[in-house]
């Protein structure tokens, strides 16, 4: 699997857990991750909001066919070996990560947050992480 990364910081364990995720699928022949520009940070907060794009690997089959209904012709026919569909149910039904919170036609949505105590602090911070999955191909909806 070809991962890029450029576009992103490296912010976020939950994105960096379904980057590893999505590392040991077969079905996947590329991954993009960028930082999406809803990204801030408050006193009691930080704001985190990736992206992912996902390319499914393909299989190329061979149907033969007829033109005319005289002619053999052969024709290759390209298959997703996964769904967008099938990529949200495997998904929900691993344990570490689990059921997405948002889920239509062209985008998967996960929010996940974690509070953070630093050592001899009283007082922590929260941790809210936002991360849409879409296929590759499509376009940002908070462009």
């Amino acid at each position: 699997m070809k991962l890029e990364r450029s576009n992103w910081s490296g912010e976020g364990e939950f994105t960096q857990q379904l980057v590893d995720w999505f590392s040991r699928q077969s079905t996947i022949r590329m991954l993009r991750v960028e930082d999406a520009p809803s990204s801030r940070s408050d006193v009691e907060y930080n704001f985190i909001s990736n992206e992912i794009y996902i390319h499914f690997e393909v299989r190329i089959r061979v149907e033969r066919r007829h033109f005319l209904r005289i002619f053999p012709v052969n024709k290759s026919v390209q298959e997703k070996l996964m769904t967008f569909n099938r990529l949200e149910a495997e998904l929900a039904a691993d344990v570490d990560i689990g059921p997405p919170d948002y889920v239509d036609e062209a985008m998967i949505q996960y929010l996940h947050t974690d509070r953070i105590i630093p050592p001899y602090q009283t007082k922590g911070y929260k941790i809210v992480e936002l991360v849409r999955i879409y296929e590759y191909g499509t376009e940002s909806r908070s462009k």
